[in-house]
């Protein structure tokens, strides 16, 4: 099944738009248009539909206001006020379009006597009440006095009309007996019945049951050379889409036609023509396979001329749906011998022949010429024959390895053309020398492939190393070895702590490989420091920065021992790193730890601060003690730890410090001053609160203050003393 798409050419005269539009409808200039647009209280596209607008849906509140009821008309509405409510221009309806509003009616002005709806007339000695026009008592009487019986004056009339399907009241109508309600059908539809109803006298609306019918088109009517694609029914405003035959095309007229209110199918206009292509297209060097055909799905095939060789998509044109042959992009050139000529697996050749004549056998001759630069000596000079009748050849050349030729191919056309075309070829040599090991962190050998058992290989050497750690480091080195050996080796002088790449390459054979090293780190540099010898007191030590020589720096240590074991020290021995205890016999500890990224050169360091420096804890020293401090530097990376010691100082007999004793000292001064300031303090209001005491008296208060005073003073500063040096132990 084939598909397609129909592509319309449509040549339309322009319409009389103003003639178009609905009996409800009006004709408007707009910007130079005409358009046609729905009458008041009519809605629709203004050309096929008017419908009538049911205002009423909008809501009685909103568009008759309060106290209202809203009625539908063909093409308007009215309003009535509810009961209680009368119109403010006093008609039974009204259309607010001039202020008309309703308003509560007030039953006692209106009554007064008499009650609702009723009037009061005088007689003589008396009065009696009738009903208003419009009204009448419910048990049929004429009059009444409100004193006889409770009765009340009824509304004469019938009621709100009864509704009509699919119709609408047209005009205004009274309630009172005898008044007419005329109907009229909604557009699309139509009744043959009256259309009118009575208020008959005993107050009811006849006849009882209205209707109107939908108008029906019936069946949608043929086009010739077209058929209905889509119908959505057969009554007022129903479409039908009609589609021209395969192979025709819509010529003029409007594809869609509709059901009017009338009962007919407007717009069924359409015209359809067969397509026709006419004459196909000519192509340059080809003969042309034509059936004189010239209409939908036609088809004109071509082939080359003798000579040429077909080049493009397809072989054939075909009418299309928009009256033109397809365009194809066939195109015949002269033939080619070789075409698209490529060199695979090193010493293979394949080509494509392009001809106009397939199965017709071909000879080439080959020419081979070889030779090597590194040996003089070689060469190589060939020539043979190949037949064949494929499309697309390959022939491989037996060829030496590490050697370049030229191949020139030739053969002869159909026109007894001499046809060549020259190749260049440079093998390569397979795996120079191969099993490349390291050994000894910084050594390399490998097993050579021999070319001849007393050729000498030259090999060059390039060697690059860095070290992330240290990103100004950058060591390089060049250089040639000549050896005839076939497992050669050879060591390199290279810095620890460093990664590099070794690139061996052998010119002759223009054969390289790349191998990389890592060394490994080796110890870091002997710490440098100032050896301080003290007695006494603790010194403070200055810490200077080491470089980054044989390793990245990764921590530096101060370890503290007791004097005695400094002998026994050993540099990468970790057991001895263990908190500071005042309770365990402790024989050395670590007192403070620094990340080697947080070192600043020559950073003071005090011992005993009792700070915490890394996980470690600089414990204060013990008063009476001798101390040996040590700086340990540590190097950590590829999973190697390395270390380096010196010893940084010596304290002997170690006492409380100059510093510390004036703070004892400033602390117990303090003290007193505070004792005797409340001391005073109180001894001056005892005496403003007792009788004056006599000089001798006042004396003695004195001496026995200044007592107290000294005793207190004695016996803070022991007892300060005493918790510092318990402290310290």
């Amino acid at each position: 099944m084939r598909l397609f798409v129909l592509k319309a050419i449509v040549n339309r005269s322009v319409p009389d738009v103003c003639a178009t539009c609905h009996i409800h409808a009006t004709c408007h200039q707009i910007e130079g248009k005409s358009v046609c647009i729905c009458n008041y209280g009519f809605v629709g596209n203004g050309r096929t539909h008017c419908q009538d607008k049911d205002e009423c849906q909008i809501g009685a509140s909103k568009i008759c206001g309060n106290h209202t009821l809203c009625h539908n008309t063909h093409g308007s509405f009215y309003c009535v006020c509810l009961d209680g409510f009368r119109a403010s221009n006093n008609n039974k309806t009204f259309i607010p379009n001039d202020g008309t509003n309703c308003t509560d009616i007030d039953e006692c002005e209106e009554s007064g006597l008499c009650g609702r709806n009723a009037r009061c007339v005088n007689t003589e000695g008396s009065y009696k009440c009738y009903c208003n026009d419009g009204y009448k008592l419910e048990n049929g009487e004429h009059s009444f006095h409100p004193d006889e019986n409770i009765v009340s004056c009824k509304e004469i009339g019938c009621g709100s009309p009864p509704e009509m399907k699919h119709g609408y009241i047209v005009g205004n109508y009274s309630l009172l007996p005898g008044s007419t309600v005329h109907y009229e059908c909604k557009e699309g539809f139509y009744s043959n019945e009256e259309k009118f109803s009575y208020c008959t006298a005993n107050e009811t609306w006849e006849p009882a049951t209205l209707s109107c019918k939908g108008v029906d088109c019936g069946v949608p009517p043929s086009v010739l050379n077209a058929h209905p694609a889509s119908v959505n029914g057969t009554t007022y405003g129903s479409e039908v889409t009609y589609s021209c035959l395969h192979g025709y095309f819509i010529a003029s007229g409007n594809q869609t036609a509709v059901c009017n209110a009338k009962g007919q199918w407007d717009g069924t206009d359409l015209v359809c023509k067969e397509i026709n292509c006419g004459k196909p297209l000519l192509i340059p060097h080809t003969e042309m396979i034509w059936h004189n055909s010239t209409t939908l799905w036609s088809r004109v095939y071509y082939q080359c001329k003798e000579g040429y060789y077909f080049d493009g998509d397809r072989n054939f044109s075909e009418c299309t749906i928009d009256q033109s042959w397809e365009n194809i992009t066939y195109i015949c050139k002269e033939e080619e011998l070789f075409s698209n000529l490529s060199i695979f697996n090193e010493t293979c050749v394949k080509w494509q022949r392009k001809t106009g004549r397939l199965g017709v056998q071909k000879t080439y001759t080959f020419h081979i010429l070889g030779q090597r630069w590194d040996e003089k000596t070689f060469s190589e000079d060939a020539i043979f024959n190949i037949t064949t009748s494929e499309d697309s050849p390959k022939v491989c050349l037996d060829l030496n390895s590490g050697s370049n030729y030229v191949v020139n191919i030739t053969t002869i056309s159909s026109t007894n053309v001499t046809v060549s075309v020259t190749v260049a070829f440079q093998t390569k040599v397979k795996e120079a020398f191969n099993n490349v090991l390291i050994f000894n962190d910084t050594c390399l050998k490998w097993r050579r492939n021999v070319r001849g058992t007393d050729v000498e290989d030259r090999y060059s050497f390039h060697v690059q190393g860095q070290r992330w750690y240290q990103k100004e480091f950058f060591h390089e080195m060049t250089f040639n070895l000549t050896t005839h050996k076939q497992a050669p080796e050879v060591c390199f002088d290279l810095q620890p702590g460093t990664n590099y790449s070794v690139n061996i390459s052998m010119v002759a054979l223009n054969f390289s490989l790349l191998v990389s090293m890592t060394t490994r780190i080796t110890d870091p540099p002997f710490p440098d420091v100032e050896f301080v010898a003290v007695k006494g007191s603790a010194p403070l030590l200055r810490l200077r920065k080491a470089e980054d020589r044989n390793g990245p720096i990764s921590l530096y240590q101060v370890i503290v021992l007791p004097l005695g074991l400094q002998s026994t020290f050993i540099c990468d021995s970790f057991a001895a790193a263990t908190f500071f205890s005042n309770t365990a016999d402790v024989k050395g500890y670590v007192a403070a730890e620094f990340l080697a990224k947080d070192v600043a050169d020559n950073m003071s360091i005090a011992l005993g601060d009792r700070h915490y420096y890394g996980k470690f804890y600089n414990a204060p020293l013990k008063l009476g003690e001798e101390y040996c401090v040590f700086l340990r530097i540590i190097s950590e990376w590829n999973k190697v730890r390395t270390q380096s010691c010196a010893v940084w100082a010596q304290i002997e007999n170690l006492s409380p410090t100059l510093q510390y004793m004036t703070a004892v000292g400033l602390g117990s001064v303090a003290a007193v001053c505070v004792i005797l300031f409340l001391s005073f303090s109180a001894a001056r209001s005892y005496l403003h609160n007792t009788v004056r005491s006599p000089p001798a008296a006042l004396a003695c208060e004195a001496v026995h203050l200044s007592a107290t005073m000294d005793m207190a003073q004695t016996g803070i500063t022991s007892s300060f003393l005493e918790t510092e040096n318990v402290s310290l132990l």
